[in-house]
């Protein structure tokens, strides 16, 4: 069994209880695919924590900001606010952990990427046209994908042009039968925006997967962001899931 998570964007309370549901199902293999700053203030405790239980490690848009590879400027609002606040609190030991990281990682029979096979940093797989091209140009049967903070399954059979799938229901199971490529999103940890509030993540298991949610204090969530002087919407739109 393995673990997929994505996008925790420096939510403590989300990522605990996500790794708390993990553990109860006894999975010992977990895999993140990015994102694991931004936004949220608990920048050091969620970036330890991702690299001490991780097997492997992506780095998304905002953690790629963070480094220094993109500049704050390229995201607005509150996402800037985010980016600029983890530069300025992370520290050395733990920025040193965003070094070798990349948006993209290929294994046998699966391929990860933080947005898209197009391209692993920016695009986001969201409808059925952008799903499409992305598993056309994925080269392995199965691909995991962050980015869009959805839960989301999409598939192509063999030999249709187009793929078909979405938003994926809370808790249901899907199969991974041969004769297709597919493309999943385990949702995001810290920041839903498919207007369920609770944490996601993904559980693979020998050839099906289950799409899960948790629940988690978001009122801490809410006060820490306030008290970190971050702005107020990043909180408040948790509540929301959106």
């Amino acid at each position: 069994m393995i673990a997929i998570i994505s996008d925790v964007h420096g939510n403590l309370p989300a990522l605990e209880v996500v790794l708390e549901d993990i553990d109860v199902l006894g999975v010992e293999r977990i895999w993140c695919l990015g994102d694991t700053l931004g936004y949220g203030p608990f920048v050091n405790e969620c970036i330890e924590l991702v690299a001490a239980r991780c097997e492997l490690v992506l780095a998304g848009n905002h953690d790629l900001a963070v480094r220094g590879d993109l500049e704050p400027a390229r995201f607005g609002g509150s996402a800037g606010a985010g980016v600029e606040y983890a530069r300025a609190h992370l520290e050395p030991a733990n920025r040193a952990l965003l070094g070798p990281l990349a948006p993209a990682m290929a294994l046998t029979g699966i391929e990860l990427f933080h947005a898209s096979a197009r391209d692993p940093v920016w695009e986001y797989v969201r409808g059925p046209a952008v799903a499409t091209a992305h598993l056309k140009a994925q080269t392995q049967p199965l691909s995991l994908v962050g980015h869009s903070h959805e839960q989301l399954a999409f598939v192509l059979p063999d030999g249709e042009a187009e793929a078909i799938g979405g938003p994926v229901a809370p808790g249901a199971y899907l199969e991974l039968t041969a004769g297709a490529r597919r493309v999943l999103n385990p949702g995001s940890v810290g920041q839903p925006r498919d207007r369920d509030p609770r944490a996601a993540w993904l559980l693979l298991n020998e050839g099906q997967v289950q799409f899960r949610r948790v629940p988690y204090d978001i009122p801490r969530m809410r006060a820490a962001v306030v008290a970190a002087g971050l702005p107020s919407e990043i909180g408040e739109r948790l509540a929301l899931g959106w």
